[in-house]
């Protein structure tokens, strides 16, 4: 049995092609819909350290009070990012995927492909249209 997590967003078009590669691999993953279920501060920290980014990378703007609350400014700390984040669950930018391969934001969502450990069964389109997977289950692009 593999465990994967993903913090997904079912309204996101990303983050649902990324749930449904991790299940064109055999996986059922661990869905946390963290707008309903936030994650701790202190697990938010841990899983931008892991994933090798900042709380600024993590920031989404599109959709979000981004814009309203300043967070553009150039002076404001990690800290203080974060802090936003935690009072607005919305600024996480989705889908994080953590497997024992590592952890990203998996945007673009076929960046999942390199956290799962068994192969795609088959051919995968994202929502668009774009081919992201073969019939052999092998990569289209890079």
């Amino acid at each position: 049995m593999t465990d994967i997590i993903i913090y997904h967003n079912p309204d996101c078009g990303t983050s649902r092609n990324a749930l449904a590669m991790v299940r064109n691999a055999g996986i059922e993953p661990h869905v946390v819909e963290y707008l309903k279920t936030p994650p701790t501060r202190e697990l938010l920290v841990q899983l931008i350290e892991r994933a090798g980014i900042t709380p600024r990378d993590l920031l989404r703007e599109k959709g979000t009070p981004f814009a309203e609350l300043g967070l553009d400014r150039p002076e404001l700390n990690d800290d203080q990012l974060i802090d936003a984040m935690m009072a607005h669950p919305i600024l996480i930018n989705r889908p994080i995927v953590v497997s024992r391969l590592g952890v990203k934001l998996c945007r673009p969502s076929e960046v999942v492909l390199d956290l799962l450990p068994t192969p795609q069964r088959g051919a995968f389109a994202k929502e668009d249209g774009e081919q992201v997977v073969d019939a052999a289950g092998h990569r289209t692009q890079s």
